[in-house]
């Protein structure tokens, strides 16, 4: 497709809801900071990371998928090789930041974490790893199967060893499930899916028993601090001076919201990383179950709306970034609008394009690049007869 007709096809739908997105989350932040302990404007910030992320897409939506293809390998090594020399790095560079030394630190520009944009490229390699199979193994059977998830283990396993040792179980949470997502699409047996779910499900058990009859034995797997997050999320008001401090009040918080909320600009309840990771606490306090709806529904639109660019997509490569995208979010938005309200444990995940952070606002928009680049191509098949 030319330049001129892929202009043509430029999906204003998904850019206007990328538009409103950036609108909630600046009034948002700009409420939020009013409280915060920091003296920076992350209004002005998140706008300019907004406008660096969307410069970054446009770039994105020019490419060929063939090109994309070829590249994915380079881009996936480059983000493993980043995130070793950040586990190397010196503390001047890489400070550790709440225990995880996760971010590169870096003169006029802020602070960048690697592993965001690691979940980006991991995506554009599975894709190309799963299309490569299919392409060579178009008899399926459970020998090839089989191969194939071990393929899209190994891959997917050496990120998140160097993520877990900067101690972000969050974002090794977000990949594993990426890497889940894009295997349910790849054509692989139901059955071999129902055995993995199983023995997942088991594994899980196990542990929930393990914590309940002999917590201790759990210290073999995870620190003290870790296994005092799980006390303070399932009890976070006993532990409310302590651990369960940011936990309790976001609670409280979204509580005293109510149906409509506080109004704007009149949150009470003091919650730590209410313009980050707390995101969705302002939102439920200020704005009530109302205003909350509202952006669950806004998610709602976008992931319908990227559902329905990515599976009437003909390229397989194509459909299988998309896949790994909508796992991606999904996840994101489920995990931090769950932890703030209590209902799973907290990890430090933002909240896709509402959250504060250049890192995160720059991966997400960049994953959206690959789906408004699908969505040309997609309408190219439907209505257009350019080669």
């Amino acid at each position: 497709m030319s330049e001129t007709n892929k202009k043509n096809y430029f999906d204003y739908g998904l850019l206007f809801i990328i538009f409103l997105f950036m609108i909630v989350s600046c009034i948002g932040i700009y409420s939020a900071q009013k409280d915060s302990t920091y003296h920076e404007n992350f209004v002005i910030k998140q706008f300019i990371w907004y406008v660096v992320g969307l410069s970054i897409s446009i770039v994105i939506y020019y490419f060929d998928f063939e090109q994309i293809k070829k590249l994915s390998l380079y881009v996936y090594l480059a983000g493993n090789f980043t995130l070793v020399v950040l586990h190397f790095s010196p503390d001047s560079i890489a400070p550790v930041t709440k225990g995880a030394k996760a971010w590169f630190n870096l003169p006029g520009i802020g602070s960048i974490q690697p592993s965001e944009f690691m979940k980006v490229f991991l995506i554009l390699y599975l894709a190309r790893v799963i299309a490569n199979h299919n392409e060579r193994y178009y008899n399926r059977t459970i020998k090839s199967d089989i191969y194939l998830i071990s393929k899209l283990i190994i891959v997917t396993i050496i990120p998140i060893g160097l993520i877990l040792l900067q101690n972000d179980a969050g974002t090794a949470m977000v990949i594993t499930i990426i890497m889940i997502g894009m295997l349910f699409v790849s054509g692989v047996s139901w059955k071999l899916i129902s055995t993995l779910a199983a023995l997942g499900i088991s594994i899980l058990s196990i542990l929930v028993l393990i914590y309940i009859y002999n917590p201790d034995l759990l210290l073999h797997f995870l620190s003290q601090y870790q296994i005092d997050r799980i006390n303070s999320w399932l009890d976070p008001f006993t532990f409310s001076q302590g651990i369960g401090y940011q936990l309790a009040n976001s609670i409280l918080a979204i509580g005293s919201g109510l149906t409509f909320g506080k109004g704007f600009y009149k949150s009470e309840v003091p919650v730590p990383e209410a313009h980050s990771d707390f995101f969705f606490t302002k939102i439920g306090e200020e704005f009530g179950f109302i205003g909350g709806s509202i952006v669950i529904s806004m998610y709602f639109i976008l992931i319908y709306k990227i559902m329905v660019i990515v599976f009437q997509n003909k390229g397989q490569y194509e459909t299988f970034i998309g896949a790994g995208v909508i796992s991606m979010l999904t996840f994101h938005i489920f995990e931090n609008i769950g932890m703030v309200m209590g209902l799973v444990p907290i990890t430090g995940i933002p909240l896709p394009l509402l959250s504060y952070g250049g890192s995160s606002i720059l991966s997400t928009l960049l994953a959206l690049g690959f789906i408004l680049n699908i969505s040309a191509k997609t309408k190219k098949f439907m209505f257009g007869s350019d080669r």
